[in-house]
């Protein structure tokens, strides 16, 4: 279908809780990701790209407002949205579709949106979430089967042994990381409108349960993988995470039982299934570009590849996200467009993850309100002038299963990365250069206490300039 307004058609993929090392043009050879590779080879990949919180709507809620969380108000999955950069992208003429999660508050808002095919989280069975059928349970409903769940789960007799890693056993095209994008490839083949489109493709997985169909998995569960970052003092973490951890053994949060001594075979295992999924998901980004290119407008689309954040996968002896080590808050990111972005570039420079929405707001050459915290990527994809970030930030608070602290605030500046709790004296200072896998804790660290109070202090200003920036937007009509 001709785009008679000439302007790029823009996808963004936005997968849950996928770490960095599961694309393997990234750097990581374990992995099976042609699609992925492609994207990566062809386009522009930020190699040092940060969320702005380490769990689901907080992070969504900050890229879709170009916001904080301190700024927007939303540091819980249950917390209404106040404001989404897609009407800016509707208001300009685009035609804007979401196909999948986007864990909004209301779960069906518009949000600027003129269509919504809804798809929330795999596993939403316990008491604390609101009851909500989405178009994944109308699918399985008018298929006959039940969806797979922790209530379904808790039922095998080796569930407190699985890590949350299970096989699909039934239909493939039921999984909700094949039914999400083959929904968005249906759109693609039926929508008949001529304007340029912004199509949000929210794929639920690879967030647990980690639940591969059986191909998929016997393709990592005979390899040598990553093997968890355990190996050091874990009682040297500060109390809130002592208290995460504890968290995470004594309630089993989306079907994933949490072991404090797992055994090798039990963590190769979980990430067999996790790298897995992603490969799932890699060979339906293949499905989506041939319906593109099927449809005749791959090359007026912009193709944007990032999630929500990451997953810890027992490194630092801790489940999931909600917290501030590198598994959880530093990203993939891919912009793919030949002939409109730089091909074959990698930016090592520190980028926010809320970058992408004015980026996609410049991209399509729509309103960027002054008041956005976020900054645009745009000189990056097209060799142009850019503003660059000294540091970037995140945050975390009033999470009920991150009970051990009100607030958790990150910095990163050049190689150092701290991490303060406003309700603890203890903190984590690392320096990534001589210590990856932030496994030496430099908070008291008597050599690295200028370093420390001079990020104490960029997170002090940062959190002043930015009630300065954004008198705007809480004014605003």
């Amino acid at each position: 279908m001709e785009n008679k307004n000439k302007r790029p058609n823009i996808v963004l993929i936005l997968t849950d809780q996928q770490r960095l090392d599961t694309i393997a043009a990234l750097g990581y050879p374990h992995m099976e990701t042609p699609n992925l590779d492609r994207l990566a080879n062809e386009g522009t990949v930020f190699e040092n790209m940060y969320v702005t919180a380490p769990s689901c709507s907080p992070s969504r809620a900050s890229l879709f407002s170009g916001l904080y969380p301190h700024t927007n108000g939303i540091f819980r999955n249950d917390e209404p949205w106040n404001y989404c950069w897609v009407q800016e992208l509707a208001d300009t003429g685009y035609r804007c579709v979401n196909v999948g999660k986007m864990h909004t508050m209301p779960i069906e808002g518009p949000f600027g949106f003129h269509e919504r095919h809804v798809v929330e989280n795999k596993d939403r069975d316990h008491p604390n979430l609101p009851f909500y059928l989405d178009n994944w349970d109308k699918a399985l409903k008018a298929r006959g089967v039940d969806k797979p769940s922790r209530v379904s789960y808790r039922k095998r007799e080796d569930y407190k042994d699985c890590l949350g890693a299970f096989v699909w056993e039934i239909d493939e095209d039921l999984h909700p990381d094949v039914f999400v994008p083959q929904t968005a490839v249906w759109w693609l083949e039926r929508y008949n409108g001529n304007e340029p489109f912004f199509l949000e493709i929210g794929i639920p997985g690879p967030h647990p349960p980690y639940d591969p169909t059986a191909r998929y998995l016997d393709k990592y569960i005979g390899k040598d993988l990553p093997k968890p970052i355990r190996d050091y003092d874990l009682d040297s973490h500060p109390e809130p995470l002592k208290k995460l951890r504890e968290n995470h053994i004594n309630d089993d949060h989306d079907a994933v039982y949490h072991l404090r001594n797992p055994t090798p075979e039990q963590t190769h295992r979980q990430r067999a299934h996790y790298y897995a999924n992603v490969t799932m998901i890699d060979d339906q980004v293949g499905e989506l570009m041939k319906a593109l290119d099927k449809r005749g407008v791959l090359d007026d689309t912009i193709i944007i590849f990032t999630t929500d954040h990451g997953d810890c996968l027992n490194d630092h002896g801790l489940s999931q996200k909600w917290n501030m080590f590198e598994q959880s808050i530093h990203v993939p990111a891919i912009v793919w467009a030949p002939g409109k972005v730089a091909a074959g570039k990698k930016v090592s420079d520190l980028v926010a993850h809320f970058d992408l929405g004015p980026t996609i707001l410049d991209l399509a050459k729509a309103n960027k309100p002054d008041w956005m915290e976020a900054i645009s990527l745009h000189g990056y994809l097209t060799d142009t002038e850019q503003t660059k970030r000294e540091r970037v930030f995140a945050e975390h608070s009033d999470d009920p299963i991150l009970e051990g602290t009100m607030y958790m605030t990150m910095v990163r500046e050049g190689n150092y990365k701290l991490v303060h709790f406003v309700d603890h004296e203890a903190g984590q200072l690392f320096d990534l250069q001589n210590d990856p896998q932030e496994k030496v804790n430099l908070w008291n660290d008597e050599e690295h206490q200028a370093i420390k109070q001079r990020l104490l202090h960029e997170i002090l200003t940062w959190r002043t300039l930015s009630a300065r920036h954004t008198q705007g937007f809480h004014s605003r009509a």
